[in-house]
């Protein structure tokens, strides 16, 4: 889950000044983790406690960490009885991650990852856009090629990633909802050198671009790693908590 934090930090100084090219400094002054990292480590926590309350810790993280959330979130959060509301935000997505290492069966993988998404984003275009994220995330780290992975998600979710980096550079617009975040992150993952490129790809783009780099970097570092000196960088924009957290749950993953 460390590449979905990093893009994200990288990307929260871009969400709102999109910058349509590959030539940015990765982290600055103003770079900080934002709902996309806060939600990762609370679906991590979710699993950590084997009892997989995904809507408690999404509840409890998000009013002990308050963030640019959703209206529709931000309500639910706040509301302790609020059922899911039939989103197909891209926020199932981004918060994913963890569910691809805690678990290597497709099977068990594609159940968890709907759960994680169904107590808010219980759209189907919700549901997918986590399984789909999920997948092409535990494929990565088993050592699938890219093609075989891109073969494979178009055959199981039906995702258009056919645009190159270059043209979404062009014509991408902001946009918040699974089909118009998820396939484009892919793009970038297919299109990537290593780690790094696969966050300049995601950034250069524009649109939502926290999310959009989260959702990319999760992939990338299935495939490649996260660099030591950008997880360092990344890490030490957490705080205690967050931080433990993911600690541990890089623990029990390897264990």
């Amino acid at each position: 889950m460390l590449g979905a934090i990093v893009g994200d930090i990288v990307g929260s100084v871009y969400e709102f000044d999109n910058h349509r090219s590959k030539d940015f400094p990765l982290f600055t002054e103003r770079s900080h983790f934002t709902d996309d990292t806060i939600l990762t480590i609370a679906t991590a926590d979710a699993l950590l406690q084997y009892e997989w309350d995904f809507a408690g810790r999404y509840r409890e993280y998000g009013k002990k960490y308050p963030s640019s959330y959703g209206n529709s979130f931000y309500s639910w959060i706040h509301d302790d009885e609020a059922g899911p509301y039939d989103s197909f935000g891209n926020g199932s997505a981004m918060r994913v991650s963890p569910v691809a290492w805690f678990e290597r069966h497709d099977h068990r993988v594609r159940i968890l990852a709907e759960r994680s998404a169904a107590v808010t984003h219980n759209h189907p275009e919700g549901i997918k856009g986590a399984q789909a994220t999920a997948m092409a995330i535990l494929w990565a780290r088993s050592g699938v090629p890219r093609n075989r992975i891109r073969r494979d998600l178009e055959a199981q979710f039906g995702y258009d990633t056919s645009t190159s980096v270059e043209d979404l550079q062009k014509t991408y617009e902001y946009n918040e909802t699974c089909q118009r975040t998820v396939p484009e992150a892919f793009r970038c993952f297919y299109e990537a050198t290593d780690f790094e490129d696969a966050i300049r790809n995601a950034i250069s783009i524009g649109g939502d671009s926290d999310t959009v780099a989260a959702i990319t970097g999760s992939m990338a570092e299935a495939k490649w790693g996260v660099p030591e000196e950008i997880a360092r960088e990344a890490l030490g924009r957490l705080d205690r908590h967050l931080g433990e957290i993911y600690q541990r749950f890089v623990a029990r993953v390897a264990s």
